[in-house]
């Protein structure tokens, strides 16, 4: 099954807990504390892979998530980071985030690695804490917690020439023909369900040709599998349009080649501005040769005729894309201001006056003390206490009006103020 859009959702890993330790040994009483800080949570990456070349993988499993860190031990000891997790995805995949977009990351190249988000910070272990005036601090660092992201992946085929057209006009047999590649064929519409692709040989040069499934009226609005479809032209450097100049199908081949280009205007008008080579296949059948006049009137340039089937202009076909590519750009990565995820704030606060004597204070800065407390612990509350006022909370809280015996709520904590 040929899936080329998938949405999963990816968790860095957690930081480990700092370890609340003091040292013990035959005949040391009070050797201090030894409590180590814990380990970074784990990275999550993606990797570009040219083995792969679907998103089958993503169907069922759906979330992914990199190892947590160890949490901190005994006698100073760290605990360990959390391993990455790397994710394999086919060489063409677009990563965007599923809120906003915006590109995350192109997937461009075999063997490219990517890491999107980074493991929560480890805690600090109590003997972090220990100052002259605070010797034996019986509280430690609880280790920095990660959110989970929703991710949309899509495949963007990466070829230096697309074959589009109706279905049936034998684009895949085309392929077939001025490549090893061997498509399923068949006299049906929409036998290709996805992109094939070819290498082609000319003189001492390669390149690569999709064969993209057939697009249908108001594909760029997205009938049918259009979006699908058209998408995997973006990277296109070159456009073969296919057209069945014989009617076999009961179409107008003149009104076929209008009705294509209206659908690669109506989705991207990048799309119409490529370079395009006409070819009017099924010719062995054709009886009024007065469609490939109209044709090249249309389109202002010439055509090349073409039986697939019995392999007629098929050396025609590979000299004109070779001759065209040499004039082209390579194909690049898209061109796109990388999105990271917000990392978490540590240093902001907002105090907010709920009712009359009753005040609340949130925000980043709170959220990063709260991992420092431990509230029956004296040296924790004193700590938690001197950093309220060094931030400036203590201001802050003034500023807004407390007096002595209102309720102050931090976080799931309550506790009465007194200056």
């Amino acid at each position: 099954m040929f899936i080329d859009k998938a949405k999963i959702y990816i968790k860095s890993g957690d930081g480990g807990n700092g370890c609340t330790s003091f040292y013990t040994e035959k005949y040391v009483n009070n050797g201090g504390p030894d409590g180590g800080n814990g380990g970074v949570g784990g990275r999550i990456g993606f990797r570009a892979v040219k083995n792969k070349s679907t998103l089958i993988d993503f169907k069922y499993a759906k979330h992914f998530r990199a190892e947590n860190g160890e949490n901190g031990k005994t006698r100073y000891s760290a605990g360990k980071k959390g391993k990455d997790l790397i994710i394999d995805v086919p060489v063409g995949t677009v990563i965007r985030d599923d809120e906003s977009g915006k590109i995350i990351a192109d997937m461009f190249s075999d063997g490219m690695v990517v890491f999107v988000a980074e493991g929560g910070n480890g805690g600090k272990g109590n003997a972090f804490f220990k100052i002259s005036r605070r010797q034996a601090p019986h509280f430690s660092q609880s280790g920095e917690k990660t959110k989970e992201h929703l991710v949309t992946l899509e495949i963007k085929t990466i070829a230096d020439v697309g074959l589009i057209g109706y279905p049936n006009v034998g684009k895949s047999t085309i392929l077939s023909v001025i490549s090893a590649a061997r498509p399923k064929i068949a006299s049906y519409h929409f036998t290709t369900l996805s992109p094939n692709l070819g290498m082609v040989t000319a003189y001492d040069d390669t390149f690569v040709v999709a064969d993209i499934p057939g697009l249908i009226d108001g594909a760029s609005e997205g009938a049918g599998l259009g979006h699908d479809f058209l998408r995997h032209i973006e990277r296109t450097r070159l456009l073969v349009h296919v057209i069945d100049a014989s009617g076999s199908e009961g179409r107008d081949p003149v009104a076929d080649y209008v009705a294509i280009n209206k659908e690669l205007t109506g989705y991207d008008i990048a799309l119409a501005d490529k370079p395009q080579i006409v070819v009017l296949n099924k010719v062995d059948m054709l009886t009024d040769f007065s469609v490939v006049d109209k044709i090249k009137e249309i389109s202002g340039k010439d055509v090349i005729l073409m039986s697939a089937v019995i392999h007629s202009g098929v050396d025609e076909l590979i000299k004109a894309m070779w001759a065209e590519l040499k004039k082209l750009p390579e194909v690049t990565p898209l061109e796109y201001e990388p999105f990271t995820f917000e990392k978490p704030d540590k240093t902001s606060f907002e105090v907010v006056k709920i009712e009359e004597g009753y005040y609340e204070i949130f925000g980043g800065m709170m959220d990063e003390l709260a991992r420092n407390v431990v509230l029956d612990n004296y040296d924790s509350l004193k700590y938690f206490q001197k950093q309220i006022r060094d931030r400036g909370v203590d201001k802050a809280l003034k500023k807004a009006g407390v007096k002595d015996g209102d309720t102050v709520r931090i976080l799931d904590v309550e506790f009465d103020y007194f200056e």
